[in-house]
Order: structure tokens, then C-alpha cells, then sequence
């Protein structure tokens, strides 16, 4: 399965060790992590999956996909700035959220267009999203709820 792992630029210490125990634990459970591309949570996530030999997608808003951070296995350069915020959400079958600001919030309503189930660590309590405390937690609502839907596109 592929998730997306969402959440701010600029994070703390804390928040940055959440979002890599969220790409560890997908790594362990063999999903890939699709992101931003960036740094941040999306940094932060990669870094644990691919610590944990797993696979990172980046989608990144620019054109030059060196751009990306140096634990994207794949980067994908769109050009489209903020808009590809969609594709982020789009090319996951579920999406964590780990902190985040307006960006993060805008794929979060993404999340809700597209209908894929949303993990929240202490990120935006919006509609759609499922607050939880820890990336087990995150990891196994994601996993139960793709699941019970029936709805992965591997």
C-alpha cells in the first residue's frame, strides 16, 4: 500500500521524530511513502523508511528533481507549485498527517475529495480526520481502514 505522509516544512525536534517513527513503521510494515519531497515531516518520514529500507516517493512542486531531499528513491518534479499538493494525496491509498500548517490543511481537503482515510498526530482537527497519538496508532488505522474498504491500488 501506499500512504502519504503529509505535514509542515518546519517542524521541531518532536515533531520530526514522529513523522520518522510514521516512515519506520510504514517501511516495517512494507507500504511506501509518498510525500512532498521536501523537508519537514516529509524529510523526516523518508528518512525513517528508508533507514528501514523501505521506499520513498517524493512529488515535488518545483521542476528539477535534485530539489528533492536525499532519502527520495523516487522524485517526481511537477512544476505545479502548491498544486501538487492533490497529487501527493492522489498517489497515496491513505494519508498520516503528522503537525502542518495551511499546506498541510489544503491536503487534508484533498484527502476528503478523494476519499482516503486520514491519521492525524497532532495535526488539524478537521472532518475526515482520525486524531491518534502515535505512528503505530496511525499506521494501524490507515491499514484497518484501506482494508476494510477493500481499496487498495497497488
Amino acid at each position: 500500500m501506499r500512504v502519504s505522509v503529509i505535514g509542515g516544512s518546519t517542524v521541531t525536534e518532536s515533531q520530526a521524530k514522529s513523522a520518522e517513527r510514521v516512515g519506520r513503521r510504514l517501511a516495517q510494515r512494507g507500504h511506501t511513502v509518498v510525500c512532498g519531497g521536501l523537508g519537514g515531516v516529509m524529510e523526516a518520514a523518508c528518512r525513517g523508511a528508508s533507514e528501514t529500507d523501505g521506499r520513498t516517493i517524493g512529488i515535488l512542486p518545483g521542476e528539477e528533481r535534485a530539489a528533492a531531499n536525499p532519502h527520495v528513491d523516487v522524485p517526481i518534479a511537477t512544476g505545479l507549485g502548491h498544486a501538487r499538493n492533490a497529487l501527493v494525496v492522489m498517489n497515496g491509498d491513505a494519508v498520516i498527517a503528522v503537525d502542518g500548517g495551511v499546506g498541510t490543511l489544503s491536503e487534508v481537503g484533498y484527502a476528503g475529495v478523494f476519499d482516503r482515510p486520514i491519521a492525524g498526530i497532532g495535526t488539524h482537527d478537521a472532518p475526515g480526520v482520525e486524531p491518534v497519538g502515535s505512528a503505530a496508532e496511525a499506521v494501524t488505522y490507515v491499514e484497518e481502514t484501506v482494508e476494510s474498504r477493500g481499496e487498495t491500488d497497488v
